[in-house]
């Protein structure tokens, strides 16, 4: 049997960099999806090593299982309890043995990291079991939509589905959610995956991929939320890399100079994202006028939001290229995430013809995605083979 997981990247709707001042921030799926495929071996495949396959990037590598035996003697073949521990010293040394030898291309070293954090998960749920487990996306890597999160949430989804820790509908044909209580488990265990890559990841990314819908944000607090109201995104991916803590620490130093000043510029992030929340949670219509004036009234909010970004000083000459592009289009655009480069985006409101806006866009050498906002979370799907 084969068991397939997907699980959806994240955007910032509001409140990135506030938030880290007490703001609230609200988040929200959209319906791009890293997969993972999990088949592990039979006698008869006469394979005896786990084997990690990223399409993506064209890379394949494989352990054999006496050797991850040699690193985690320790182990047990299978979890005593179902809630993840964190990552030990012993075994973050023990991952890093078995990572060191890859040869991984210099062009690709950050996926390192995401390679931890794979056999961390592997082994901490399946122990030595040999297997084959196969990765691609559709989110591009370090642009801010996710997708390490995504990348531990759709793994952590497979690994689990075939324990006896979740309950799941083996002959169910199609992709099926997860119980809520499975669902803290699998973000659980995802959220401990974030942590070997990112040190110390805020658990937004990974809940907005295994709950979906909307979070809102404050304070440590999330506070999950169905959406009433269908938003479509184009997506701009500038594809310049950013130093994310510099960008958070140049906002905090901004503080330092100018308290009073950036006070208020963070009350007013935290008004934007609240009453977001709440046009978002209204009712649903079918009413044409009133479905333009809850868009109208949201991509105001965007605006209001980027231009406050912009005081912050976390945009970037490629992100006002892309405002200025959109604009031209009378559509509302903000970056998302950390800025300096990043994604930023665009609302597109009803029955707008995409085509024109994202030529132009390509035409600066941007990478453009459509999505809706605020679907399912993590999905799983099992394939019984003939």
């Amino acid at each position: 049997m084969e068991v397939k997981a997907r699980a959806p990247g994240k955007i910032i709707l509001s409140g990135e960099h506030a938030v880290v001042h007490g703001s609230t921030a609200v988040a929200a799926s959209i319906n791009l999806y890293t997969y993972v495929t999990l088949r592990f071996s039979t006698p008869s495949d006469d394979q005896d090593s786990l084997k990690l396959v990223l399409k993506d990037e064209g890379l394949e590598f494989s352990w054999p299982t006496n050797r991850i035996k040699q690193e985690f003697p320790e182990s047990s073949a299978e979890p005593q309890s179902p809630a993840p521990p964190s990552c030990s010293v012993e075994s973050a040394k023990s991952i890093a043995s078995l990572v060191e030898g890859l040869n991984i291309p210099e062009a690709k070293i950050a996926i390192a990291s995401g390679v931890s954090a794979f056999l961390w998960l592997y082994t901490s749920i399946h122990g030595f079991k040999p297997a084959t487990v196969s990765f691609t996306s559709e989110l591009p890597m370090g642009s801010g939509l996710g997708s390490s999160a995504s990348f531990c949430v759709a793994l952590a989804a497979a690994l689990l589905a075939c324990t006896d820790f979740v309950s799941l509908d083996l002959k169910q044909q199609g992709w099926q959610s997860f119980q809520e209580k499975q669902l803290d488990l699998v973000n659980k265990w995802a959220f401990e995956g974030e942590k070997i890559i990112h040190g110390k990841p805020s658990g937004i990314d990974n809940s907005v991929s295994a709950y979906g819908n909307i979070i809102s944000f404050k304070s440590g607090s999330m506070t999950h939320m169905k959406a009433n109201t269908l938003l479509k995104m184009l997506i701009t991916n500038t594809k310049v890399g950013r130093n994310t803590k510099a960008l958070v620490a140049g906002v905090s130093e901004r503080m330092l100079r100018h308290p009073d000043a950036m006070a208020f510029v963070f009350s007013a992030v935290d008004s934007i994202s609240q009453e977001l929340t709440l046009i978002l949670q209204s009712p649903a219509s079918d009413d044409v006028l009133s479905v333009t004036e809850k868009e109208e009234k949201i991509g105001e909010l965007m605006e209001m939001n980027q231009g406050l970004l912009q005081s912050m000083g976390v945009s970037h000459v490629t992100i006002e290229t892309v405002l200025r592009t959109t604009l031209k289009y009378k559509l509302a655009s903000k970056l998302t995430g950390a800025g300096g480069g990043g994604c930023v985006l665009t609302l597109l409101p009803t029955c707008f013809v995409v085509e024109k806006v994202v030529a132009e866009l390509e035409s600066c050498g941007f990478q453009c995605f459509t999505a809706e906002i605020g679907g399912k979370g993590v999905e799983v799907n099992f394939e019984v083979s003939s």
